[in-house]
Parts: C-alpha cells; structure tokens; sequence
C-alpha cells in the first residue's frame, strides 16, 4: 500500500483549470518529485495535498487513510514554500522552536528536538542570529530545519532552491538527498528544473496542464519518452527534434541524411519527429561513410563541450568529451554518426512514441 494516493484532484480558480485530474502515488520513504513548467499545476498540487486547496472532485489519502476532510494541522505534513518564509524578528532558535511551541511541547522537549535538527542541518552556529544575518544557504536550512523539527509523516518542497545561485543549489541538492537517507522521510519535491528533479528523484512525476502524463525513473523518461512533451523535458542539452516522413513500412527519410534509416513499427507514408539526443551523435569513425557536417558554435562546459552544427541545412547540437572538441572550431567540417537504436520517433498527429530502439 502506497503511503500517500492522490486520486482525481480537481481544482480550478475561475475559467483557469489548474488541477485536471490528477492522479499519483508515493510509496513510503520514497522521494518523488513533481517536474513541469511554470502554472503547470504543481504548486497546487502540494497546496490540495497539504489542504490549504479546497477540492472541487478528488481524494487524498495517505497512509491507508482518507486525509481529504482533515484539517491542515491534523495530517502531518509540513511544506517548505519558494521564499524561506522565516520569522524576521525572531532567532533563528526560535524560529526552529515555532512549530513545536505550537503544539504545546515542553521547554525541555523543544531544546533538545531544535538542538539535535540545528546540528543535522550544521546550523548550530546561528541559533542566537536573526535570519536576516545568515546567507542563503543558512536560512533554507533553518527553513528545511524549521519544517521537519515535528517529526512530519510527509514533506512537502515547492521549489525551495529557486532563489538560491548555482552553486548553493548544488550544495542543496545533495543536502537533501542527505537528509532522505538519514531520516528515512516521504518526501513530495516540485520543481520546474530537470536537473532537480532527475538527479533528486527517486522517481519522477511529469505533469503538465494540471495532470501527470506519465511517471518513472529518471533513466526511464530518458531512455523511453512517453510523447514529445516528456522528451523535451528531459535530458541536457534538450533533445534534437527533425520533421520525417516514412517512405516505406520500417523505414524513415532524415532531412539531413543521405540514405532512409530503418526503423520497426513505421507505416509507410506516415508523418513523424524523430528525436535524437545529442549525446548519441557522434564523431564518424569512418569519415568517407558519415554525414557532413558544419560547427555554427561551440559551447565548453569544463569536461564536456556541446557543438552546434549544421548539416544540409539542419540545425541540431552534439556533445563531445572535451579533450575531442577541443580539436575543432567554428567553422570546422567534421563528419557525424548515429546509431539508429537511439533514435526516438513520435507520431506527428497525437506526438506519442512510437518507437525507440
């Protein structure tokens, strides 16, 4: 039995109909995130779970119970929101007291628990400080620290790393898987950011208008895009997309190569996009067999360079070990190579796959 089920959520403010349907399960202990873009849903989404939603159709049950009726206070949850959210006037002590002093907990109670979650989080040196004092990180760990200090059944995390620079984001990150290991928590994480989410996620629920159009691992939506919504979604650098056509069954004609491509489950005569990565495209090794090719741009990322090219006038963009790229410049014909296993192609009417080798 999944620790948290959410059936059919319903919501809408007005003509704008945020949640559609949407439907999902969290096993528990297990970290799920929620990836979509901006007004997709997902900040409403935790808000219903939370009940600070009032549903117009659906069911939220957690842990073998029906919570939909429960009030916010009686069901365990605690959510951290986008701004930190801090008692400015208060220290950072008190702020991690708040919610145990709320529930009517001891002043032993409340020292022991904010000293033991202050030293998990390493903010034991800002207990006395105002928030205003910390730096970003201090404070989204009070924050974090702040939210799981009662001990809740689910947390719940509203892109809690937008207002956060690179390199603190990449610091939280890993904090976070951290604390999910260590404290064996449910953890709900939304977020518009692949990267959050793929690396985050013990599993990941796509959603879009309001509804989840699929979920799975991270190696999943990579390997095996469910439509082309998905595909673009996931993966960095975004994925290569080119307009095809299907001469013949199992076979398709690229726009930038010479010869068809075969592929199963193609009709002849169909519409299709075909996807390809641009980690699968590679350098030819043979370079009077590959396909010609011009470098527009070259982009260096440290161990890894993304190349823009062109290739009888279709853009797309390759990646290449740095050591390799380092070889080429803007400018450069170089030869190029896929294997037709990598390929991902969509039907061009409903935009679902078809096929991946």
């Amino acid at each position: 039995m999944s620790h948290l089920r959410v059936d059919n959520l319903r919501r809408s403010f007005g003509r704008v109909i945020a949640l559609d349907g949407i439907t999902f399960e969290v096993a528990d202990g297990e970290f799920f995130c929620l990836l979509g873009p901006s007004s997709s849903g997902k900040t409403t989404t935790l808000r219903a779970i939370a009940g600070l939603e009032k549903l117009e159709h659906g069911r939220v049950h957690f842990a073998g119970k029906d919570v939909t009726e429960h009030p916010v206070q009686g069901r365990g949850f605690s959510m951290i929101f986008q701004t930190f959210a801090l008692y400015p006037h208060l220290s950072v002590e008190a702020n991690l007291a708040h919610p145990l002093r709320r529930t009517g907990s001891s002043g032993e109670e409340c020292s022991r628990r904010v000293g033991e979650v202050a030293e998990l989080l390493r903010v034991t040196h800002t207990l006395k400080r105002k928030p205003s004092t910390l730096s970003g990180g201090e404070q989204q760990r009070v924050a974090i620290g702040r939210a799981i200090v009662g001990r809740p059944k689910l947390l719940m995390l509203d892109e809690p790393l937008t207002n956060l620079d690179a390199k603190l984001r990449d610091e939280m990150r890993t904090e976070f898987k951290r604390l999910h290991r260590e404290l064996g928590m449910t953890m709900l994480y939304a977020t518009p950011d692949q990267l959050e989410a793929l690396t985050m996620g013990d599993r990941v629920g796509v959603i879009k208008d309001g509804k989840i159009v699929t979920t799975g691992t991270s190696r999943d939506l990579y390997r095996a895009p469910k439509d082309l919504y998905v595909a673009r979604m996931v993966g960095s650098p975004p994925i290569n997309f080119f307009d095809a056509t299907a001469p013949k069954d199992g076979q398709i004609s690229l726009p930038f190569a010479e010869h068809v491509v075969k592929v199963p489950h193609v009709s002849g005569g169909q519409s299709v996009v075909v996807g390809l990565r641009p980690h699968d495209i590679d350098l030819a090794e043979d370079a009077t067999a590959g396909i010609p090719a011009q470098i527009h741009l070259t982009e260096p990322l440290g161990d890894v360079t993304i190349l823009d090219i062109r290739s009888r006038q279709t853009d797309m963009k390759m990646v290449l070990p740095e050591e390799i790229a380092a070889r080429y410049g803007v400018g450069d014909q170089i030869k190029i190579s896929f294997n037709p296993e990598n390929l991902h192609v969509f039907d061009s009417s409903t935009g679902l796959r078809t096929v991946m080798g």
